[in-house]
C-alpha cells in the first residue's frame, strides 16, 4: 500500500545516530523501478483520516464529519467498491538478502519491514525479513508508529545490509515489525516502508536512526533523488542523477524548510478555469499521501467550478457527479504555474451507485498546512535535492 497507509510519527530529537557509510556497488547513480501493485480499495474519508492521524503530532485534528464518515466506512460498508486508482507505488529492495517490496514515502523517515518476528497471523502473504540470518540487534532499541484509521506497526531494530538499485548500505537501521495492524495485514503487496523525509523525524528510541538516503547520499554522484510517479502505471525513483528525458521544459527550484522534518516549501496562488482560487501557502511534498489537502478557501473556490459538487457530511468531504466536467488545477511554485489534470481529481466513487465521486482535493482543516500528495505528484517530475548548502525541491512538467 503506498498512498493511504501513510506514516510519519513526528518525533523531534537533538541526536541522530548515523549508520555506517554506504558502499557504492559499480556506479554512483542508480534507479529503482516501482511496481504496479494490486488494488486494495480505500474510500475517500478513510484516506483523509489516515492523513489527519499522520500529522496529529503537529496538531492536526480531523473534523467530526470526516472521522464519523471514516468510522462508518471502516466497518466495511463500502468494501465492495472495486474502483481502481493509483494508490500504490512499490519498489524492490534487498534487506539482509531478502527482496521486499517497499513503499517509498517522502513524508516519513523510518525503514520498517514485515519480519519473521511478526506473528504468522499478522503476516500471511507478505515477504518477510529474517534478522537472524544477517542482522545485528541494536539492543534496547524499539520503534512504534501510529497510522491513520488506528493502524500502525511496532517492533525492534537491527543493523543490516540494504541494497536499493545497486547501492549498498552495509549497516542500515532496519526496523523489524513484531506487530502490525489489520490494514497492513490486508495489503499483502506491501512488505513495509522506506522513509525519505529528514532523519530528524525517525521514530526509533532511544536514539533516532538515519534514513537510507541519508546513509548513502555521500556516495552518490549527486546528493539528490527524483520522483517520477505515473498515472495508471509504474514510475521510477532515480538516485544520484537527473534523467533529462523524464521532464519537459526547465526545473523550477524552491527552498525547503526542514524544521518539521518534511520536504516543506511555500507555494503561491492557485487557479482553475482562469479564476483565482487564493493562495496555497506552506506546503509539503509527500509521496506517502494520496490526496491534495489545500486551504479551506482554495478548496471551496475550486469546487465552486464543478456543477453539482458539495461538501458532504455523509461522505466526509467534497463529492461531485462522476460525469461532471472537472477543471484542471493550476498552482504557482517558484513563480511558475504547474497543472494537475482534472481527471486526476476525480478520485474514486463515493457510494455504491457510482454516480457520486470523491474529490482528490480536500480541505486541510485541522492540519495547519497544505499537503501535496500523489494526486499532485503524479503530474510532476520532482527533484529532492541536497546538493546545495540548504535542501531544495525542484519541479518540472513530465
Amino acid at each position: 500500500m503506498h498512498t493511504f497507509i501513510t506514516s510519519a510519527a513526528l518525533v523531534a530529537s537533538a541526536s541522530v545516530a548515523f549508520a555506517a557509510p554506504a558502499q557504492l556497488v559499480g556506479r554512483s547513480t542508480f534507479q529503482v523501478k516501482q511496481i504496479a501493485a494490486g488494488k486494495v480499495y480505500r474510500p475517500g474519508p478513510v484516506a483523509m483520516m489516515q492523513t489527519y492521524n499522520k500529522y496529529a503530532k503537529v496538531g492536526a485534528v480531523a473534523p467530526s464529519v470526516v472521522s464519523n464518515a471514516a468510522a462508518a466506512l471502516q466497518s466495511g460498508s463500502v468494501a465492495a467498491n472495486p474502483e481502481q486508482y493509483d494508490e500504490s507505488y512499490l519498489c524492490p529492495v534487498q534487506v539482509g538478502g531478502q527482496t521486499l517490496n517497499l513503499d517509498f514515502d517522502t513524508g516519513s523517515a523510518d525503514l520498517w519491514v514485515f519480519s519473521t518476528l511478526t506473528p504468522a497471523s499478522e503476516s500471511t502473504g507478505h515477504a518477510k525479513y529474517n534478522p537472524k540470518t544477517s542482522g545485528k540487534a541494536k539492543s534496547g532499541y524499539t520503534w512504534n508508529i501510529s497510522y491513520g484509521d488506528n493502524s500502525g506497526a511496532s517492533g525492534t531494530v537491527y543493523a543490516d545490509k540494504v541494497v536499493v538499485g545497486g547501492v549498498t548500505a552495509t549497516s542500515q537501521a532496519v526496523e523489524a515489525a513484531t506487530s502490525v495492524s489489520t490494514q497492513f495485514m490486508q495489503d499483502t503487496d506491501n512488505d513495509g516502508l522506506l522513509g525519505l523525509a529528514f532523519s530528524t523525524i525517525n521514530t526509533v528510541q532511544p536514539q533516532q536512526q538515519t534514513t537510507f538516503f541519508d546513509t548513502v547520499k555521500g556516495t552518490l554522484a549527486k546528493k539528490l533523488f527524483t520522483v517520477d510517479l505515473k498515472a495508471g502505471t509504474a514510475g521510477t525513483y532515480d538516485f544520484g542523477y537527473i534523467d533529462n528525458s523524464k521532464y519537459s521544459g526547465t526545473i523550477t527550484y524552491v527552498p525547503v524548510k526542514t524544521t518539521n522534518g518534511f520536504w516543506e516549501f511555500t507555494a503561491g496562488a492557485a487557479t482553475a478555469n482562469n479564476r483565482s482560487l487564493g493562495s496555497v501557502g506552506d506546503a509539503i511534498a509527500d509521496t506517502g499521501t494520496t490526496l491534495m489537502y489545500l486551504p479551506t478557501a482554495v478548496t471551496s473556490a475550486y469546487y465552486a467550478q464543478i456543477s453539482g459538487s458539495t461538501n458532504s457530511a455523509d461522505a466526509g468531504g467534497y463529492i461531485f457527479p462522476c460525469d461532471a466536467d472537472v477543471p484542471d488545477f493550476h498552482i504557482a511554485i517558484g513563480g511558475k504555474s504547474f497543472t494537475v489534470p482534472g481527471e486526476y481529481i476525480n478520485f474514486t466513487p463515493a457510494d455504491n451507485s457510482g454516480e457520486q465521486c470523491f474529490g482528490g482535493i480536500q480541505p486541510n482543516t485541522g492540519i495547519g498546512f497544505t499537503i501535496l500528495g500523489d494526486v499532485f505528484l503524479k503530474a510532476m517530475f520532482v527533484v529532492f535535492d541536497q546538493t546545495t548548502s540548504a535542501p531544495r525541491l525542484g519541479f518540472a512538467a513530465q
